[in-house]
């Protein structure tokens, strides 16, 4: 199982499991990785699994997080990848190699993540998926087609303040929701686009059911629901 092993100059302090979908970093003490530093933010930096693969989102820090010495606000990572909070660091040691469908980690702008945050904006939706919907509004066949990752895909707000509201999901992560009550990602791999509940005790609605802990394959024209937003996948 994938973990962080957390050191302060070279000394040991504990090492942490990454068993949930969701690892919070910070000084408040309801994080799961307590870090009691003024250097440190309350919610410093958050963990994300999504499948075999793990990424490290910084959370809008006052001091920044540093992987493998720059800065970054997001990142793949990798075994051996070792994360800078304050003077603290945080070693990720993982059984998995992890992938990133093709992208090099290497660009400037590899996995760039979305968050609506209340901050920013009313909350949008976090997405999940769906079995499929057709032009009418109706279940599809269970055997309807997935979305190839080789055309270009959209989400489009079909209510609220928002509406109509697009985003185009050509980045290999895509994360939408609202901090501390619904998150979910949306990730691009090479056999389609896959949606997976990360964070929030209700789960995101995919044309009319709940999508569970599950990571779902999308079809063109799923419909989404999160908190009370819907929201329409296609391919364009």
């Amino acid at each position: 199982m994938a973990k962080l092993i957390l050191s302060l100059d070279d000394n040991f302090i504990s090492e942490y499991l990454l068993d949930k979908a969701r690892t919070s970093i910070g000084r408040r003490p309801s994080n799961d990785i307590h870090i009691d530093n003024l250097a440190v933010s309350g919610e410093h930096a958050a963990i994300l699994q999504v499948g075999e693969d793990f990424y490290m989102e910084d959370l809008a820090s006052t001091n920044g997080t540093i992987v493998n010495d720059a800065i970054v606000e997001r990142h793949l990572l990798q075994h051996s990848d070792l994360i800078e909070i304050g003077k603290y660091k945080l070693k990720f040691i993982s059984p998995f190699i992890a992938s990133s469908a093709g992208v090099s980690t290497s660009k400037p702008d590899f996995q760039k993540t979305i968050i609506v945050r209340p901050a920013l904006a009313k909350p949008t939706a976090v997405l999940a998926d769906a079995t499929a919907v057709d032009e009418h509004g109706s279940a599809a066949s269970p055997a309807a087609a997935i979305a190839p990752a080789s055309h270009i895909a959209r989400i489009q707000v079909l209510n609220g303040s928002s509406i109509g509201r697009e985003l185009v999901l050509n980045k290999a992560l895509t994360t939408l929701g609202k901090t501390g009550v619904q998150v979910a990602v949306i990730t691009k791999r090479a056999d389609g686009y896959f949606i997976t509940h990360v964070e929030g005790q209700v789960f995101p609605i995919l044309n009319g059911e709940s999508t569970g802990v599950q990571a779902y394959a999308l079809s063109d024209h799923d419909v989404i629901e999160l908190a009370g937003v819907k929201m329409e996948f296609y391919l364009s």
